[in-house]
């Protein structure tokens, strides 16, 4: 019945033109039956894509594999949807290129998944039906090494931006908090005076479906330092792929905060400021749309 509600949740959206969901890196065969195959998902701007996004996927099977009695079967980024009208968000398609070459060139398992970035703004918990939809339902979810099936158990992946807000009253509905938390749950990557105990506190009701991870080595690279470092003219080698760094520069992205879908539209403050809320994957304004969503 669970399966059925979220395959109809998910089929009240069409597919963007051309779309295919991508699981050439999906580990198909469990290597340990006696664990839980689960898939994480991170969605967010990536505008653009930083090694810190990367890293978050890194601190998560670290933690999971020491911690957990999951077994990562497969990791997605997930760019947002070009309506979600963030200021700094470049177009769908020089996003969704950046986390290819990103992926693609530093990792041996992470994905990008489009669905989210070529259509209308959908909620978080819409994405996280949709991929239990495509990974469960259309692909048959995984097998363990004697044939078994498995169903794989999909999970949000964020900063600790996210936890924070949906902490705060009004800025998520109980439904989508109940669906994230209480279906699929998420992994936090905690930082440095972020407070996630008190947050976690109002979110009792789900805190076994809450993992904090710490950040051992602390990293508050952001987009939105990026994106400052790049109008002032500032070298960003070795904050991203080398192969982001490439393709910002051929494209000839980020060079002011103008209009225009080729330029970056946010504005520029002028500071840089080391509690920056551009750390991570810059949820809040992210949650206040779920929210918006939600209640319209």
């Amino acid at each position: 019945m669970a399966e059925e509600t979220v395959a109809r949740r998910t089929n009240s959206f069409s597919n963007p033109p051309n779309y295919s969901f991508i699981s050439h890196r999906l580990n198909k065969t469990l290597r340990d039956s006696n664990k839980q195959p689960i898939v994480l998902v991170a969605c967010g701007s990536f505008s653009p894509v930083t090694y810190l996004h990367l890293r978050m996927f890194e601190m998560a099977k670290d933690f999971v594999r020491q911690n957990t009695d999951f077994e990562i079967v497969g990791g997605y980024l997930s760019p947002v949807s070009d309506m979600y009208k963030k200021p700094g968000l470049l177009n769908a398609r020089h996003r969704v290129n950046m986390c290819t070459l990103a992926a693609e060139q530093t990792s041996s398992w992470l994905m990008i998944d489009s669905w989210e970035a070529f259509q209308s703004y959908q909620r978080t918990a819409v994405v996280l039906d949709h991929f239990d939809y495509e990974i469960n339902t259309v692909l048959g979810g995984v097998h363990t090494q004697s044939g078994e099936h498995r169903n794989v158990r999909v999970m949000l992946l964020a900063g600790s931006d996210l936890i924070s807000t949906m902490s705060e009253p009004g800025v998520w509905s109980h439904a989508d908090l109940d669906h994230i938390l209480g279906r699929y749950g998420t992994f936090i990557i905690e930082r440095a005076g972020s407070g996630m105990d008190q947050a976690t506190d109002s979110l009792a009701r789900w805190r076994s479906n809450i993992y904090l991870i710490p950040q051992l080595i602390q990293n508050d690279v952001s987009s939105t330092k990026v994106r400052l470092f790049l109008r002032r003219g500032l070298s960003v080698k070795y904050l991203l792929p080398a192969a982001v760094v490439e393709y910002i520069e051929e494209n000839n992205l980020y060079l002011d905060d103008g209009p225009g879908t080729e330029k970056d539209k946010g504005k520029d403050t002028g500071r840089l400021c080391s509690h920056d809320r551009g750390t991570f994957i810059e949820w809040s304004h992210e949650a206040s749309l779920d929210a918006r969503c939600t209640t319209s």
